[in-house]
Formats: structure tokens, sequence, C-alpha cells
């Protein structure tokens, strides 16, 4: 159970429905019990192959004076009203029983299907949330194919394997039960035999499911590959055809879907095991059951009369679909769990970036940004070590050097997507872990290398976190941007779709949108993680502008490999292997004559 701790979890809140669907399953099978098979001995009585009782037995807790006591009832219909009239009370019974019996079955799933979708909807919730809260780092161990894997298909598996199976594996127990109780109730001694034959077929069945978890785990596992060959695909699918490598992808993708399929075939093998292992095994404990029996009233011993057997026969062919059913819903769970856990991996991985129980706000950015001795290590591999910088209200803060110097990552830590291994790093003195995260997240405004946009309008990108901005306020930004005069252009405006991460856009014109995204929100301190290195030289000017306008009264920590973005910084730092090798503005470090002149002038920057 513990597997399936978090489904529990999410249905303590619905006791009142799953109370309802007890009493309503209860009251089914109660009804499902009067039926024809039931009334077979008055039927017999009814076309007479069996005397009438004269008078009214006395009612005892037994099989055998339940059954006496309606044998009277259905004689005394037939000797005071007539056959036809005992029949015609007979079908009314059968017809009020089944009504009842289905009435009670629907209304069982009317209260089931509210409790499965808030489950799933709770879980792709909580899943979805775990995912904004998790560090970056995690995201750069893990395929992205495979997270959209388990956000979809896993939790798909659990809805179908597990929360579709949730009536089985509760109905079909307490129907099960209750038929058991009848069958001890019309004859303890056949039930006794009977009881020592259910527990061996159970054991039966549960060493043939035991793999069936681990074939599962697999299965999924090979999708999140599956589906991280179709991410990289579409991403690349430029980059593949440039290169002729659509045969190499093809054999990658077509390689693993036939592993897909093998590993899913030898589970459906399993699962489809169930319903036939399961109905044949409940034949054979009925046929034993019928030798057992049938000795025990040839024989005449303990009292079990032919009727009573008969009843028994007919009460116990009635487990044998409840028990078909719950073996199928057992294996379906043992999949379900498999998805269960990888879905756990997700929601239980430690947030390592988090605040503080007491954690202070911070409003106004007054003085400066300051790294104390400050050291990263990530998996145990250190990328940055002992940083001393301050960056003072106002300044613009230049990070050059070779690639994974640590460039990205000391810039990573202003706005805590990382947190620091050793020493400190402090905004106005404070500690920054002493901050919430959001306070200290809103005082910074980030252009990244790569244009990070979503699939809407225009308007709604420039937009992003910010829920009250005007339509001027957008305007004024997309011109303080360079990017008025492109957006104007459009057929729809503000209001044009720029498709999936910007497409319909150019290069240039997409940055231009993060830049104007970065204005809009008029933070003071700003980073700007080589934001026009991707760009030809026409989209490079129109963005430096734009940033240069952006950049105006703001503290700026900015990367750039193109050094000729920032010769007018107040401060240029030289990274090499994660320390600060030089330090100074663009003159002094040229005097130097060292590492900076050299990226200088393999640049030819004049």
């Amino acid at each position: 159970m513990k597997r399936f701790a978090r489904i529990l979890f999410y249905l303590r809140s619905q006791k009142r429905n799953i109370a309802l669907y007890l009493l309503f399953n209860l009251l089914s099978i109660l009804f499902s019990l009067v039926s024809l098979a039931m009334l077979a001995p008055f039927l017999q009585m009814l076309f007479g192959k069996e005397k009438f009782l004269q008078t009214a037995p006395v009612l005892s807790f037994s099989a055998e004076s339940v059954l006496n006591y309606l044998k009277y009832y259905i004689g005394q219909l037939i000797v005071l009203h007539g056959e036809v009239y005992a029949l015609g009370a007979i079908c009314l019974i059968i017809i009020l029983s089944v009504f009842f019996k289905n009435l009670f079955t629907y209304l069982s799933f009317r209260v089931l299907a509210p409790m499965r979708n808030y489950v799933m909807t709770k879980l792709r919730s909580d899943l979805y949330s775990k995912i904004l809260e998790l560090p970056i780092g995690f995201f750069t161990e893990q395929r992205k194919g495979d997270i959209i894997s388990r956000m979809s298909n896993d939790a798909n598996e659990v809805e179908w394997s597990v929360m579709s199976t949730l009536e089985g594996l509760i109905r079909d127990p307490l129907n099960i039960l209750i038929i058991l109780v009848s069958l001890v109730y019309l004859s303890p001694a056949l039930s006794l035999f009977l009881l020592v034959l259910l527990p061996l077929t159970g054991f039966i069945i549960g060493r043939v499911s035991r793999s069936l978890k681990k074939q599962s785990t697999a299965s999924q596992e090979t999708l999140g590959t599956l589906m991280s060959i179709l991410d990289e695909t579409l991403g690349g699918l430029r980059v593949i055809k440039a290169f002729n490598a659509e045969k190499l992808l093809r054999g990658k993708f077509f390689t693993t879907n036939h592993t897909l399929n093998h590993i899913r075939n030898r589970m459906n093998f399993r699962r489809d095991l169930a319903s036939p292992l399961s109905e044949f095994l409940g034949v054979l404990v009925l046929s034993c059951i019928l030798w057992f029996g049938g000795k025990l009233v040839l024989g005449k011993e303990v009292g079990l009369t032919p009727e009573s057997f008969i009843t028994y026969i007919v009460f116990f062919t009635q487990i044998i679909n409840p028990s078909k059913s719950l073996s199928t819903a057992f294996y379906n769970a043992q999949r379900g769990s498999a998805a269960i856990q990888r879905i756990e991996e997700i929601l239980q991985a430690p947030v390592t970036v988090t605040d503080p129980a007491d954690a202070a706000s911070i409003s106004e950015f007054r003085e400066c940004i300051e790294f104390r001795n400050v050291s990263f290590s990530y998996d145990d591999k250190v990328i940055l070590k002992n940083i001393n910088l301050k960056i003072e209200k106002g300044k613009t803060i230049a990070l050059v050097g070779s690639s994974g110097a640590g460039k990205s990552t000391l810039a990573d830590l202003v706005p805590r997507f990382h947190d620091v291994s050793e020493g400190e790093l402090l905004i106005d003195g404070v500690n920054i872990r002493n901050y919430s995260l959001q306070s200290v997240r809103a005082l910074m405004g980030i252009v990244t290398q790569e244009p990070i946009l979503f699939n809407d309008s225009i308007a709604n990108n420039i937009a992003l976190g910010v829920s009250n901005a005007t339509s001027e306020q957008i305007r004024h930004a997309a011109l303080v941007a360079n990017a008025l005069h492109f957006i104007e252009q459009k057929e729809d405006g503000f209001d044009s779709n720029i498709g999936d991460r910007g497409s319909k856009l150019s290069g240039g014109e997409r940055q231009r949108l993060t830049i104007a995204r970065a204005v809009l929100k008029n933070p003071p301190i700003l980073i700007l993680d080589e934001a026009t290195s991707s760009l030809d030289t026409e989209s490079e000017r129109l963005v430096q502008d734009a940033i240069n306008n952006m950049m105006q009264n703001r503290t700026s920590l900015v990367i750039a490999h193109r050094l000729s973005t920032i010769r007018h910084a107040d401060e240029i730092i030289v990274l090499q292997k994660g320390e600060i090798v030089e330090r100074g503005n663009h003159e002094t470090l040229l005097a130097l004559n060292g590492i900076y002149r050299k990226l200088v002038d393999m640049q030819e920057v004049k």
C-alpha cells in the first residue's frame, strides 16, 4: 500500500463519497443475490416438484430456516391466489431486484467518477507545481522528454491502470466477501474446504504478476527516452536535414520504439493471462466443491439438502466474475505502481533553493551586491572558487572568459537559481538567503542568450509576470527595445501570435521582445547573458542599442563573448576555470597584456 500512499492521501478529503460508494456497492450486491438462480428452488415448488409447507416455520439464524420461510410464503401465494399469481410475484421480485441492483451500480459510478477525476487533477497539479519549484540544477540531469513523459504518459498510466481499477479494487473484494459470508451461512463444512482453495489460487495469480511492475518501469523509462528523441528531433530538424542525419535519427528512434514494443508485448501477455487464469482456477475450485459437496449430499452428511447445495453452487458461481475482475485490477495496479514510482521521484525530489521560515522581503536595491569568498560546486565538481566581487548600484560589471569558465553560473547565483556552496552572497549587506525568493527576483530583469518566448501574443510575452501592465506601458517598452517598428508592421500588431518559441519571428525580433519584457518590468538590476552573441550584424546593432537604452540608470551584470559590447563597462572580470584571474576596465586590462588582451586580439577588436 506504500506505493499508493499519495492516492490514499488525496482520497482523505473524499470520505463522504467513499462511504456512499461503499454503501451503493453493498446494496447493489445484496440485490444481485435476489436472482433467478436464487429463486430456482421456489420455481421447482411452483411447478409441483415439491410439497407446500402447511405451517409457518420458526425463523432462526440458519440458511435452511430462511429458505423454508420463503417456501411457505410462496406456497401460501399459490394456495390463496393461484399459480399464475405466484409466478407473477416471482417475476416482479426478479425485475425489482435487477432494477435496484443496476440503479445502485449506476449511483456508485456517479460517486466514483468525480473522486477519480479529483485525484488525477490533484496529481497533475502537484507535479506541475513541483516542476516549477525545483531548482534549475535538477533539470540539467534530466531529459526534457522524460519529464514530459512522466507528466503525460505516466500520469495517464496511473489514471487508467490504478484509478480506473479503483472500482474493482473496492467493489470486487466487497462482493466476494459478502458471497463468502453467505456461503459460510449456507454450509460451514463446505466453506471450510473453499477457504483452503481460494488462498491457493490467489498465491498462483500473485506469482504470475510479480514481474509486471518491473516490466512496466522499463516500459515507462523507454517511452521517456522515445519522447526525448522526438523532442530533440523537433528542436534540431534544421541541423538533422543539413547534415543528412535522418537515417541516424530514424535508426535511433526505431530501435527504441521496437524495444518498447517488445516490453509492452510481454506486459500484455502477462496482463491478459489474468482473466482466463482466474476463470480456470475458479472453475477448478467449483469442480472440487461439486465433488466434495455432492458426496455430502449423496451421503446425507452434515445436513446439507439438495436445495441448499444447488443454492450454494449458484452463489459460488457469483464469485467467478468478481474474481476475474479483481485479478485484472490487481495486474493493472501492478503496472500503475511503476508509473506512480516514477512520478514520486519528481514529487519527492529535494528543493534545495527555498525560503527560510522567517524570510524578509526586499523591496528596493540601495547599495551593492557582494560576493564574499563564494565557491560553488555541483555533484562534487568545483565550478566557482573563492569569488570576491562587489557590484555597486548603477555600475556595469562585465564577465568574460572562455566557455566553461563559470560566467553563467556566477550570474545564476544572483537570482538564486543556485545557492552558493561556500561563502556569502549579499544584497545591501544582508545574506541573500535571508530574503524571500520572490522579492529577490522581483528586483531583477534577465535577458538570456537564447530568447525564451511562449506560444502567445506579442503583448502577453512582453507583459509576462506583470499582471497590471497597460497597453501604453507595453507599447513604451517595445519602443525602448527597438521592437515597436516591426510589431506595428504585423497584421494584428501586439495581438499577433508569435508561434512555438517565437518561431514566426526572426532572431533579432525575438531578442528585442525579451528586452522589452525586461524593460516593462523596470528592475533596478539587469543580468544580460550574451544577449547578442547569436545575432547577425544588423540585428546585433538594433539589439545592442536597445540594451544600451535599457541599461541607463540601472545596475548591470553582463556576460559577453563579443568584447566590443562591454568596452565601456565600469569593471571587467576575467574568469578562468572558475576563478577571477584579471579585473579592471578595458584600458587597464589591455595594458596588463594578459588573458583579456589575448581575447581582444583574437576578436581583432580595434
